[in-house]
């Protein structure tokens, strides 16, 4: 995965790695061209593409990020224990000393809670599932369950962080930045990494988690907003035309060729490639974010919300439109799961509003004959406590943050529908069975884009980094 060629160090005479291309021959054409080979080949237009170490079973990622960390025993993790014993005090030999938030720390009491919602066994598989999600139970054999999901952050923002990029510091490159550095475009009209977001309360998103961090800055995420101009600042001011905007930025680029003549210089190369996608996009993203074109029947499948700009069915749908128009990583933010009060009203109504649209992007992706090579992601940065936080009543409650165990689900994209990999304990508080970090989650899906986590690395400041760190191990049995 390293390019010899882009060390920007000058040659022992002296001469820029530039010039001394140009005079020898090469010249940028001979670059230009070598690009453009690797670009197609990334796109996995013959063979296995250039960028994989070996054949992927996907091409490309949606990641539904539920932002605040859903309460995986109201969803997905039944615990009929936690109703028998629920009031009663979190045993101390469950709870093992382990680390609390800041938020429960000087609670006197940790009376347990159980899930007010009923529970049903779905499809084959007998996924069980509760009434909260009804839809995406009636695509449980799709479905591959991480039941025992484990992370160290216990805070939103390290949380966050670490799902987005494999550490709790900010600055690290985040999962689509590293996809669209290692495998290029399927697309050049679009950005490889197209961020979505919800536009709802919860806890802030920052630009961070879609951020490149030390990688050249053309891998960011592009967040679409949810209007007419999805992209700031990319349509041309009134009385530019499309051929005037094309000659400012050719004689633009003829200035930072000139430049670049005399000097290497990675953050020119990248403003080039940004007005040249900028350009592209003026035409290609108002197709790819209009959806007048869809059916009736599609756009009842995603529901009442699909039509409404910046809502998770409205995103869910653009998320389709954009895989299918090879955008290789498309993260949807959805915020508010954070229900540290008022659980039962607040996770019923984030479930309404997230339930049906994810499961009509799982049939949606399927009825086109996509899912079996896109990679859906479905979770959060951690889960809930088991215990109450705050004051117990007869109808409310509220769950702290809880890394030690929690749910995601994975579809497509070469892992095993109608499976659940990992247990929980009685209490949904400790991982018993299979634990998976999110270290791991992070080789595997590499893994199933054709990539090895430990070949995929960038040298900044003198160490080779990589998504994983220095950690990491694929979670074969999830593998179909």
């Amino acid at each position: 995965m390293k390019n010899p060629l882009c060390t920007g160090h000058e040659s022992p005479i002296g001469m820029s790695r530039r010039t001394f291309l140009n005079s020898t021959g090469i010249g940028l054409g001979g670059i230009a061209l070598a690009h453009m080979t690797s670009q197609a080949n990334a796109g996995g237009l013959s063979g296995i593409p250039s960028g994989m170490h070996f054949p992927a079973k996907a091409k490309r990622v949606i990641y539904l990020f539920q932002s605040g960390g859903p309460s995986q025993m109201d969803l997905f993790d039944h615990k009929p224990r936690l109703n028998k014993e629920h009031g009663q005090e979190l045993p101390e030999s469950v709870r093992q000393g382990q680390r609390l938030t800041g938020m429960s720390t000087n609670q006197a009491s940790f009376p347990l809670v159980g899930s007010p919602f009923e529970f049903k066994q779905h499809g084959d598989s007998g996924a069980t599932i509760s009434e909260l999600m009804p839809h995406t139970a009636e695509i449980a054999d799709e479905l591959c369950f991480i039941k025992s999901m484990y992370t160290e952050a216990i805070n939103h923002g390290p949380g966050v962080t670490m799902m987005q990029t494999g550490s709790q510091f900010p600055g690290r490159p985040t999962m689509g930045s590293w996809l669209s550095y290692g495998l290029g475009t399927m697309n050049a009209n679009l950005p490889d990494f197209v961020v979505l977001t919800t536009e709802a309360g919860g806890q802030p998103l920052t630009s961070r988690y879609w951020g490149s961090g030390f990688l050249p800055a053309k891998h960011d995420g592009v967040r679409f907003a949810p209007n007419k101009d999805a992209v700031l600042y990319l349509n041309s001011p009134e009385g530019i035309n499309h051929g005037s905007r094309r000659s400012v930025i050719e004689h633009i680029n003829k200035l930072h060729q000139l430049q670049l003549e005399k000097t290497s210089d990675p953050y020119l190369e990248t403003q080039i490639a940004q007005y040249e996608m900028a350009f592209r996009m003026q035409a290609s993203v108002p197709e790819a974010t209009d959806i007048e074109s869809e059916s009736k029947a599609t756009l009842d499948m995603y529901g009442d919300d699909v039509k409404k700009p910046g809502t998770f069915a409205y995103n869910c749908l653009m998320a389709r439109r954009l895989a299918e128009r090879g955008v290789r990583f498309i993260q949807l933010y959805h915020k508010d799961w954070d229900a540290h009060g008022g659980l039962p009203g607040a996770i019923r109504n984030q479930s309404r509003l997230t339930d049906q649209p994810t499961a009509a992007l799982i049939k949606d992706l399927k009825a086109r004959g996509m899912l079996e090579d896109t990679l859906v992601i479905w979770g959060g940065e951690f889960g809930r406590t088991n215990y109450c936080q705050g004051k117990l009543t007869p109808k409310d409650f509220g769950r702290d943050h809880h890394p030690r165990c929690f749910t995601m689900w994975m579809a497509g994209g070469g892992v095993k529908g109608g499976y659940t990999h990992g247990e929980t304990d009685e209490y949904s508080y400790n991982i018993v069975k299979d634990g998976v970090h999110v270290h791991d989650l992070h080789a595997t899906v590499l893994h199933l884009l054709g990539i090895d986590h430990e070949q995929l690395t960038f040298k900044y400041q003198g160490r080779h980094f990589r998504l994983t760190d220095v950690h990491g191990k694929i979670v074969k049995a999830i593998l179909a």
